[in-house]
């Protein structure tokens, strides 16, 4: 059976349709599975708009031209069902759960991927939602598959990650219960301790999740699915489209934009980067699994666990993402380029503290004191304070290196049809041109997050030219400044 007539008639419900993940997902489901029946999605209203004008001002954004063009009448299978992951039932209402009782097929990709959020709002988020959501679907009798979103990084004490769960860092109902009973202040005292000393809230209860998942593996047809860092797309249904400044992408606006100078990394690190439409075909390929096998719910199996993670495919470490980022921004420079793009990795704390002192907060000075003296606005040192913390929750991931057994993710690969590899596979990707992917990522990081054109402008690339002379003259003034005094130094010696 071909994979988009495998999908004819179900009932999809999705959880985190407005993420990263979701947006991808949903687009491709509507895009390459015509025949499917509705997608429902849990929704919230937000910033004074309902939960169906936020839908229908996410399906006005560029993401989807391609299904307007190709599939007009897909976007009314979207069905928004008002909710929330944190509330109990997920606060859908009874009339709601009536609308969802024919559901076949769950993504649950809702979460809360801060890693500074306090304890108690990510075990609500992450771990009791996912168990609010499992309580749901032991009612759905037409369930077929549901599809748990996690991480590669929910265990960050195992380098070397398999396919499989790992023991519990604490009791997942203790846990929930702590946190409907205590305060956040309260629970955020003891948080390093419960939780072994895990980097942050996110991976702590994401972990705990997938816990949920696995004691509910026998009566559900129930898997978990692993994404890594998931960056922009690298083919559809544009190259190079994101939603947000994480991972690589925010690193390499933040050096493009000259704002960046300093990273306390390890440049030789090989990470692990999964562009959202091999997430999006990941997904949909192991649900099929799912529909097509029926070995694959068999209810003595071990749960089903999928290592969505590409660094054994295709490797590149952070150094080399620097330079290619540094290398065509300096081609195709953003139009808000405050100096020249650039910045280096050192795994020395201390070589780190001083360029940070010199490059970032002094610039920020500078800047913002000029922008005083315009009586413009200053920015730069607040968003300096913000890339401090951003950088130093992520310490721990930026110097060390995990390895993620994927063959269950690679075996997806295999089930697609032979005429369905363009639309479905992933694995023809394999040898990924990295040059040529973050080249369409720094362009849509311009057209989707800054809103720039996709190619510089000419007073941009002027600009630039402007920038290689100051930075050319500064170090120069700099240099020469150190030399002076080393000269002096060592005559006082003689």
């Amino acid at each position: 059976m071909s994979i988009a007539a495998a999908f004819k008639d179900h009932e999809i419900f999705v959880t985190g349709a407005s993420g990263f993940v979701g947006k991808a997902l949903i687009e491709k489901l509507l895009r390459s599975c015509p025949t499917l029946k509705k997608v429902y999605v849990l929704m919230r209203p937000k910033k004074g708009h309902s939960i169906e004008e936020r839908l229908r001002l996410q399906g006005e954004t560029k993401l989807y031209e391609r299904l307007r063009r190709e599939q007009p009448e897909a976007w009314s299978k979207l069905v928004p069902i008002a909710g929330d992951v944190e509330q109990l039932g997920l606060g859908i209402s009874a009339a709601d759960l009536e609308r969802l009782r024919n559901v076949t097929i769950v993504y649950h990709s809702a979460a809360s991927v801060r890693f500074d959020d306090p304890l108690r709002s990510a075990i609500l988020l992450n771990t009791r939602g996912t168990h609010e959501l499992v309580k749901l679907a032991l009612a759905w009798k037409k369930l077929r598959a549901f599809v748990h979103v996690s991480t590669t990084y929910s265990n960050p004490h195992v380098l070397e990650v398999e396919e499989s769960i790992y023991p519990a860092y604490a009791d997942w109902r203790t846990t929930i219960k702590l946190a409907e009973t205590y305060d956040e202040e309260t629970l955020d005292i003891f948080n390093l301790k419960y939780g072994n000393f895990q980097p942050n809230s996110y991976t702590f209860t994401k972990s705990l999740a997938e816990h949920v998942v696995n004691d509910y593996k026998d009566q559900l047809p129930i898997f978990i699915f692993r994404p890594s860092i998931v960056v922009s797309t690298i083919q559809e249904p544009v190259p190079g489209w994101a939603d947000n400044f994480n991972g690589p992408t925010g690193l390499l606006v933040a050096c493009g934009v000259g704002i960046l100078r300093s990273q306390n990394c390890d440049p030789k690190i090989v990470s692990d980067f999964v562009p959202a439409d091999v997430v999006a075909r990941g997904l949909i390929l192991a649900a099929y699994k799912f529909l097509v096998e029926p070995q694959a719910t068999a209810k003595d199996k071990p749960l089903y666990v999928v290592n969505c993670a590409t660094a054994n495919i295709s490797k590149i470490t952070m150094g080399e993402v620097i330079e290619i980022g540094k290398t065509y921004i300096r081609e195709n420079p953003f139009e808000k380029t405050l100096w020249l793009p650039g910045g280096s990795m050192t795994l020395c704390p201390v070589l780190h503290f001083i360029r940070f002192c010199t490059m970032h907060l002094l610039m920020a000075v500078v800047v913002d004191t000029l922008l005083r003296l315009t009586n413009e606005k200053p920015f730069l040192m607040k968003l300096q304070r913000r890339i401090f913390a951003a950088f130093s929750a992520l310490q721990v991931f930026a110097a060390t290196e995990w390895h993620f057994q994927n063959q269950n993710f690679r075996d997806l690969h295999s089930l697609v049809p032979a005429n369905e590899i363009d639309s479905f596979g992933f694995m023809q990707h394999a040898n990924i041109d990295y040059v040529e992917f973050f080249q369409h990522a720094i362009r849509g990081a311009k057209e989707f997050l800054l809103h720039e054109s996709p190619i510089s402008s000419s007073s941009a690339r002027f600009r630039m030219k402007i920038f290689y002379v100051l930075d050319y003259l500064c170090r120069a003034i700099v240099y020469s400044f150190l030399l002076r005094l080393i000269y002096k130094f060592v005559v006082s010696l003689w």
